[in-house]
């Protein structure tokens, strides 16, 4: 007798992973705690993040949206204003790094720099460049957003049942007069870029842990209910600033990423991982979730993912969240993906694509 005899069939290879159908491979997350349907669930992170939120909402579960858009837009101008994708309008949210700037910022007495990027006569704010595409009247009214979404954040956590943040890069641009993170680099979207002041920092798995332990005791402190659910963008980097060719170092970004998020997960009762990134990049699922670019995840590969998300949850006996999710288009799909963007208006690192030789 010896411990791999009582294991079950999801721990082996051949039964779990080469014998069934691809779209039959099941039981890959075992939730470490339960979502009930009606506990605010909150969104953030990377550009795929912007799937889940309406995944969840669309399922019946009570998704956090904390800035509600005014009334009287269209659903292009809510959809402009990065309204419905996120449940913080903060943008983008790439790196562990500035997930920790934003929390830090909304639930302590620190608003952060009040720079402002400047384009013509309109004034954008440097952390989130692309949320207001027309930008604001004035540095203050710049500044006066900010405070508002940070009440918001700040008013969330406060209320929420769990955080789902899917991490997204490792690459990042930092400040090194104000010691703080871009979601991009200045002179891409917006802003100008200044080679003595903005400089490249690529994160290391030491790094990203560091930050994520610092996001949990934030939240934590905040709300000592909130679990956190980590899960690993599987869009690839657009570019990479290293030097090195952009295909390893998307395998180092997310090797990282999926490192420090499975060590935290390890440390903490009351922090997860979502295998979100293996569900789609995993060879067995041989790429048939990506467009044909290669990057964009394509809505029925965002289906599969929830399928997974809400099967598990009802799995779970723990859990009190939705059973119906049965089938690979058991989540509506995201219609932002149909886009004529292809969904990557919600993307900031996208623009770098224009920079490409030829």
């Amino acid at each position: 007798m010896n411990p791999y005899r009582a294991l079950p069939a999801r721990s082996f290879w051949r039964s779990a992973v080469a014998e069934p159908d691809m779209l039959a491979i099941d039981e890959v997350w075992t939730p470490k705690f339960g979502i009930a349907q009606d506990d605010p669930v909150l969104t953030a992170g990377s550009c795929f993040a912007r799937h889940l939120g309406p995944a969840l909402r669309d399922e019946g579960m009570n998704w956090g949206e904390a800035e509600l858009p005014p009334p009287g837009l269209t659903e292009a101008e809510r959809r402009a204003r990065h309204f419905g994708a996120y449940s913080f309008r903060t943008g983008t949210i790439y790196t562990a790094a500035g997930l920790r700037q934003w929390l830090t910022w909304a639930l302590t007495d620190d608003t952060g720099p009040d720079e402002v990027w400047r384009d013509g006569d309109r004034c954008f704010d440097p952390y989130r460049p692309s949320v207001e595409p027309d930008g604001y009247d004035s540095p203050e009214a710049t500044l006066s957003a900010r405070r508002s979404t940070l009440a918001a954040i700040r008013q969330a956590v406060s209320e929420a049942g769990c955080l789902l943040f899917t991490l997204g890069l490792t690459e990042a641009w930092r400040d090194v007069t104000t010691g703080t993170v871009y979601p991009v680099c200045p002179g891409t979207v917006r802003g100008t870029f200044d080679a003595g002041r903005h400089t490249f920092h690529n994160f290391t798995t030491a790094e990203v842990h560091r930050d994520l332990t610092a996001v949990v005791a934030l939240l934590r402190a905040a709300n000592p209910r909130l679990t956190v659910l980590l899960t690993v963008s599987p869009v690839p980097l657009t570019a990479t600033a290293t030097g090195a060719h952009v295909l390893t170092a998307t395998g180092y970004s997310k090797s990282v990423l999926r490192a420090a998020a499975g060590q935290l997960a390890q440390e903490h009762d009351h922090v997860d991982y979502f295998p979100s990134y293996e569900l789609i990049t995993g060879f067995p699922f041989r790429g048939v979730f990506f467009a044909p670019n290669l990057r964009t995840v394509t809505p029925a590969g965002v289906a599969f993912v929830m399928r997974h998300f809400f099967a598990a949850l009802a799995r779970d006996p723990n859990a009190t969240g939705p059973t119906g999710a049965t089938g690979i288009g058991a989540t509506a799909p995201d219609r932002r993906a149909d886009a004529p963007d292809g969904g990557d208006l919600f993307c900031d690192d996208a623009v770098l694509d224009h920079y490409r030789a030829g």
